[in-house]
């Protein structure tokens, strides 16, 4: 089983997975996200990353989480509500999870052995923290939550890792 077999929710509560039909095959920026949270204005720059590259391939991936601060306490009604009118989100967002402790959802488990430009792997620091995951399911790199989703070196990953087309 790789990362994109991992069984996942939709935010609307529908068995879905990674490999699903409109994410196979494509590179993947799977994002921890929150509504409440200081950085939550990055949701307009994962937004027009994501409509940036969605036509080559690309998809952003949100998992909100309410591990960091309570930044995430609604309901998925009122996630998708606040994402749709505050936003404008497009993007696949998925079922509220747990990324740290013993709760750590099987995605983030695999996710967070990932190290990143420092080396250092494990837990998830905060909101926003990113991973880029390759069309074929692996994970190519990990971005702290402080990187812009119009970081040189994010952006660089990226198009790096787009399917040929």
């Amino acid at each position: 089983m790789t990362l994109r077999d991992i069984p996942v929710n939709t935010l609307t509560g529908e068995p879905s997975s990674l490999a699903d039909d409109d994410l196979a095959g494509k590179t993947l920026l799977i994002v921890n996200v929150a509504s409440k949270c200081g950085l939550t204005p990055q949701y307009a720059g994962l937004e027009a990353l994501h409509e940036r590259l969605v036509d080559q391939g690309f998809a952003v991936v949100g998992f909100p989480c309410n591990q960091f601060g309570g930044q995430e306490p609604g309901t998925a009604e009122q996630i998708a509500e606040f994402c749709s009118t505050t936003y404008g989100i497009s993007f696949p967002m998925f079922e509220k999870i747990e990324v740290n402790g013993p709760g750590r959802h099987p995605i983030y488990a695999e996710l967070t052995a990932v190290a990143d430009a420092a080396g250092e792997a494990g837990d998830v620091q905060w909101n926003f923290e990113k991973f880029l995951v390759s069309p074929d399911g692996s994970v190519l790199g990990r971005f702290r939550p402080m990187t812009t989703p119009d970081a040189p070196e994010l952006l660089a990953a990226i198009e790096a890792s787009l399917p040929a087309s």
